[in-house]
């Protein structure tokens, strides 16, 4: 039926070349949002898709979404850091279309959907398109292998990026899907999204430079008392450096200086008070570059793989590896060693603090059991917090192995006196006090052990009309759904659920809502 065929478009995701040849051969016009595994379609957009189908209603027009990553036609497409949007007709290309411009893409539906109305009701001929776009790209990255990786720059030197944070108040008060609207109607590009609720230790961890400020335990309150939407944020105009456009974008950080001098801003708009200031913006390119990294620890190592073809046999391979400070050192020189990190150039993706049993000692260490060392190593690993970090940069396990030095710390002194293993030293022990990975593998392996899969509770919540897309979702994303169920809560559960945001302004609000 028309309705079925509307909700398989409206639904589908395609990411294989099978799936993509039944689309195309579909009567009507296809509009293909073309994305890659590493940031997942545009929320946005794929709103943008459903609100065009239901104002239109027409059974010609068809939207999918396409993971180049597993589609060979779409080979071209990979490694782009900006939205495509292919429109197919009679299995032709007919238009396409760069960019997050809303307003553009809407008249551009319109404009190929009456063409292609127009060929089937009078038999007028069919303009098929090349993407000229591509030639011209790779033109431009062929002198990618020229220029350096700056912090904070992925892709082409001219273009970088920031981490954008919607804030939970704003989510809470259901603004988040109008402020991504305006975010990309200013030009700029969402390269990734995600919504997710921050523990204390996680903003803790992300605010950490702000800990000296008297306001700091009530900005981690808040920045944990619900979701927020972090995005990675870039700009398709010109070689503008897109931290100071999005800092300009969103206004000044206490709102009623915004309200004042830039009245236009979303702080301006959408803030209350400095702490509920609506959003989030990298202070600068180095502060960008931890805090990309603290939330999107693959998004750089995506975005190195897709270009290593075309930045030549020198682009080396970003990768990640385990650090432990163990706890002595991390009792007396934590700070020093996190300062030689940095300075090394690593980006630190993950970090954990957390005291280990005999157990967990052991079975971290089983190939080390009879080793005549192991009973100091066990002593050692359990006589305190370890502090366990996810280092990020290229050909990181090398990288931080050569500057550890040998495992011995005599021999480091002796061979490697600016080595950390012979600077971080234990009074006489002859257990060095930095670990980490001997390769990529055991990288991954090990980094597994420390930051290992979760559960979490995922809420689909009231006058959601597309659960079974949003499950669809979930599991393409690689979730395992192990429980499911339906219920409709009342108001004493739904202020039980919700007790922790009891003292906050949205709360009755919320209740209001949850129990629809």
């Amino acid at each position: 039926s028309l309705k079925t065929l509307e909700n398989f478009f409206m639904q589908v995701n395609i990411n294989t070349d099978d799936q993509w040849s039944d689309i195309l051969a579909t009567k009507g016009l296809i509009v293909v949002d073309v994305y890659q595994k590493w940031c997942g379609p545009c929320r946005a957009v794929v709103s943008l898709f459903r609100k065009i189908k239901n104002e239109l209603g027409d059974e010609l027009l068809h939207f999918a979404t396409a993971e180049a990553d597993g589609i060979e036609t779409l080979e071209k497409y990979r490694g782009k850091c900006e939205p495509t949007f292919l429109f197919y007709a009679g299995g032709e290309l007919v238009s396409v279309l760069r960019g997050p411009n809303t307003p553009l893409l809407q008249r551009v539906i319109q404009e190929e959907l009456s063409k292609e109305k127009n060929v089937l009701a009078h038999g007028a001929a069919r303009r098929a398109v090349t993407d000229e776009g591509l030639t011209e790209e790779e033109e431009v990255n062929e002198d990618f292998k020229d220029h350096p990786h700056d912090e904070g720059v992925i892709g082409p030197a001219n273009k970088s990026n920031t981490v954008a944070i919607i804030k939970p108040d704003v989510v809470a008060h259901g603004k988040a899907d109008e402020i991504i609207m305006k975010i990309q109607d200013a030009g700029f590009v969402i390269l990734a999204h995600e919504e997710r609720t921050l523990s204390e230790a996680e903003a803790q961890d992300f605010y950490q430079h702000k800990a000296a400020e008297p306001y700091f335990q009530e900005l981690i309150q808040f920045m944990s008392s619900g979701p927020s939407h972090v995005l990675v944020i870039s700009k398709t105009e010109g070689c503008e450096d897109v931290i100071p456009a999005w800092r300009e974008f969103i206004g000044p950080p206490d709102v009623e200086e915004a309200r004042m001098q830039q009245p236009e801003s979303l702080r301006a708009q959408y803030g209350t008070e400095t702490l509920l200031n609506a959003l989030h913006g990298s202070s600068d390119s180095e502060q960008a570059s931890r805090e990309l990294a603290f939330f999107f620890p693959s998004f750089r190592m995506a975005m190195a793989d897709s270009g290593s073809e075309r930045a030549g046999p020198e682009q080396e391979h970003v990768e990640r590896t385990l650090a432990l400070i163990r706890p002595d050192a991390a009792r007396e020189n934590r700070e020093e060693i996190l300062g030689r990190i940095h300075e090394a150039g690593f980006t630190v993706a993950m970090q954990r603090e957390l005291m280990l049993s005999e157990d967990q000692v052991r079975q971290f260490y089983s190939d080390h059991l009879e080793q005549e060392y192991f009973p100091s190593l066990l002593e050692s690993m359990t006589s305190g917090p370890v502090l366990a970090l996810a280092l990020v940069k290229e050909r990181a396990v090398e990288h931080w192995r050569n500057i550890l030095g040998p495992k011995d710390p005599i021999q480091a002194k002796t061979e490697q006196p600016n080595s950390l293993r012979a600077q971080f030293v234990s009074g006489s022990s002859s257990i060095n006090q930095l670990h980490g990975s001997g390769s990529s593998e055991e990288a991954e392996r090990e980094i597994g052990f420390f930051f290992p899969p979760e559960d979490t509770l995922a809420v689909i919540k009231p006058d959601t009309e597309h659960k079974e897309e949003i499950l669809e979702e979930i599991r393409a994303r690689a979730f395992t759904i192990s429980r499911l169920k339906d219920t409709v809560l009342s108001r004493e559960m739904a202020e039980e659920f919700y007790k922790e945001h009891r003292d906050k302004p949205f709360f009755s609000q919320l209740v209001d809502y949850m129990c629809r």
